[in-house]
């Protein structure tokens, strides 16, 4: 019989391709984007923390607080609490321009019953240096642009060079700089598709993608054509469903999204790291427990 490891470099042999015997012998680290515990983890972010990586989960990127910077906490401050509870802190999440709320949406409630309301929080237009020494003092792989404005060419071209310039300065701190997409970068703009203007007009080293996998899908797009027209661009991935109307999230394998074809080309994307997201659900903790169990059981990726 064949040992794991013959097979592994067998399997390499017969494919052509250059990967490692881990490729072929372990999945991923499942990895969860805290915006899904948007308003929750603020109250208790150890706790938080804790029950996260009780169910598994073991790479964490960080996005907006209640409390600003880090959860209430300094970047290292944060990265400690993070390794403390066995799981890595991989990515976090910044404006790219000062915070505007979409036209007609309205900030959820919070435990009092009231709208949520967010402090101010720094943006990459305004503050990039500081965001870009922030994550390098917290020793974190990658930065993520979570949105910039696209609603004209204008502001296309402005978040564009905001992007570039971002890269280069992440560059220079040894942070991969990324870009993560909603839907809206797939609706034309003057005649213009703004995520095609993204990915064509940035430096494709120094501005990788951060995929949303619903937002891509709701968006228009299949995400393999654009792995296939993109090789190696999108080492981090946002996974998270849709249901059958593409108007509600739901926990991942729940919906209507096919993740077993879109993980087979993780390599031509290049994909690195994943992050399971579920825009503040109505039970955060069921909802990625559900996602964990899918993802390690079903899909195995």
């Amino acid at each position: 019989m064949q040992s794991a490891g013959t097979l592994a470099l067998g399997c390499m042999a017969l494919s052509g391709k250059a990967a490692s015997i881990l490729d072929f012998m372990a999945p991923h680290p499942v990895g969860l984007q805290l915006f899904t515990v948007f308003g929750i983890i603020d109250d208790d972010v150890k706790g938080t923390l804790t029950k996260i990586a009780a169910i598994g989960y073991k790479e964490m990127e960080s996005a907006f607080s209640k409390k600003g910077g880090y959860y209430g906490l300094k970047p290292k401050e944060f990265k400690a609490m993070v390794n403390d509870l066995g799981m890595t802190w991989k990515s976090h999440h910044v404006l790219g321009a000062p915070f505007k709320l979409p036209k007609g949406y309205k900030m959820p409630a919070g435990a009092d019953g009231k709208p949520m309301v967010l402090p101010p929080m720094l943006n990459l237009r305004d503050n990039m240096q500081q965001l870009v020494d922030e994550a390098a003092e917290g020793g974190i792989p990658y930065l993520v642009c979570a949105n910039a404005p696209t609603g004209t060419l204008e502001e296309i071209k402005s978040s564009i060079e905001i992007l570039n310039k971002t890269g280069e300065a992440t560059k220079k701190a040894g942070i991969q700089f990324c870009y993560h997409n909603h839907d809206m970068e797939f609706h034309e703009v003057e005649g213009k598709v703004p995520y095609h203007l993204l990915l064509t007009e940035t430096h494709p080293n120094n501005v990788k993608m951060e995929l949303d996998l619903a937002w891509v899908t709701k968006g228009g797009q299949d995400p393999v054509e654009l792995f296939k027209a993109h090789p190696g661009r999108f080492p981090l991935w946002h996974v998270k469903d849709l249901d059958a109307s593409r108007a509600n999230i739901m926990p991942v394998g729940s919906g209507t999204i096919d993740f077993k074809r879109i993980f087979d080309y993780q390599k031509i994307a290049g994909m690195k790291h994943f992050f399971v997201e579920h825009d503040m659900p109505k039970d955060a903790f069921a909802s990625i427990a559900s996602s964990y169990t899918y993802i390690t059981q079903v899909l195995k990726a």
